[in-house]
């Protein structure tokens, strides 16, 4: 039985704000040099650098757009999937530890932190700690810490 679900996506106006220029501007030099015939800029790259530029900035907001963290809690497991780069499941049983905390800012993606082990996070300072009982350390952000620890409230330690 599911007890809880997430499924995050970066919201934050500066991430979107990235990308007219992370893609927009090697896609005008591609327009200006390789379908107009013009030299793009003072200093202009081979058209293959451009070509392998433009390529690079494609599978680049690709990529952006498409991380997203899905947190699913059952009776059973505690699932997270950092898509496309991790995914991870623990067995209640095999938990010393879980609680929510404020663990600040530790950056986005996927973070190994001395204090808090590794870290999947797209955004704010929440998440579930969980302490394995072999000592490994794992924590799952979250937008919705009071849902999460209402839904929990059976499985989580002080």
């Amino acid at each position: 039985m599911v007890l809880f679900k997430e499924v995050q996506r970066f919201n934050q106006w500066w991430f979107w704000a990235l990308f007219p220029v992370l893609l927009g501007l090697p896609l005008y030099g591609y327009y200006q040099q390789i379908i107009k015939g013009e030299p793009w800029g003072n200093n202009p790259m081979s058209d293959t650098g451009l070509i392998i530029y433009v390529a690079f900035s494609m599978i680049l907001t690709w990529f952006m757009t498409a991380i997203k963290l899905t947190t699913e809690i059952t009776d059973q497991t505690i699932k997270g999937h950092l898509f496309p780069m991790a995914k991870r499941e623990i067995k209640w049983e095999d938990v010393a530890s879980a609680k929510i905390i404020n663990y600040g800012f530790v950056g986005y993606g996927l973070r190994v932190s001395f204090k808090h082990g590794t870290v999947y996070n797209i955004g704010g300072k929440y998440g579930l700690a969980i302490v394995t009982k072999s000592g490994k350390k794992w924590v799952l952000g979250t937008q919705e810490p009071d849902r999460m620890k209402a839904k929990l409230k059976d499985f989580l330690t002080s």
